[in-house]
């Protein structure tokens, strides 16, 4: 009787570890596409990402970048102070979108140009996000408009 309760117990903490590793797997499944990374424009010249990877570009709109092509594409770049990055987006952009201002795009860095399918502008006069605040700290041209 002693073996029959040892053998039940050891089948069901196999049991529990099994749909544990197979909860986790099926978690991790299901977010693979939903976690984007953030790199500034020097980060992407110095480490190009595979055209199968979706990340974030952010920075600033270069001045005197902003081609408006025939229909809803846009061309671009956005920069960081120590690289440019060449950007191609089809739709309509943020009503705060303009040149000079604080810019996250999401998409794929194909051929040396960002496609991105994604364009958020900064909140409001004072808003940046906070990757692209540290990513132009690092390249030392960030001025904190607070003071």
């Amino acid at each position: 009787m002693k073996g029959l309760k040892k053998q039940r117990r050891i089948q069901i903490i196999v049991l529990a570890f099994v749909a544990l590793a197979l909860s986790t797997a099926l978690m991790g499944y299901a977010m693979r596409d939903g976690i984007n990374f953030f790199r500034a424009p020097a980060q992407v010249m110095a480490e190009p990402p595979g055209p199968d990877e979706v990340f974030r570009l952010g920075g600033l709109v270069a001045e005197g970048s902003v081609i408006r092509g025939e229909g809803e594409t846009v061309r671009f770049a956005v920069t960081d102070g120590g690289a440019t990055i060449p950007v191609t987006f089809t739709g309509i952009l943020p009503d705060l979108f303009a040149e000079n201002e604080g810019v996250v795009g999401t998409g794929r860095y194909i051929d040396g140009v960002f496609q991105a399918h994604e364009i958020l502008a900064k909140h409001d006069e004072t808003y940046m996000p906070k990757e692209v605040i540290d990513a132009l700290k690092e390249q030392g041209i960030y001025q904190d408009p607070n003071g």
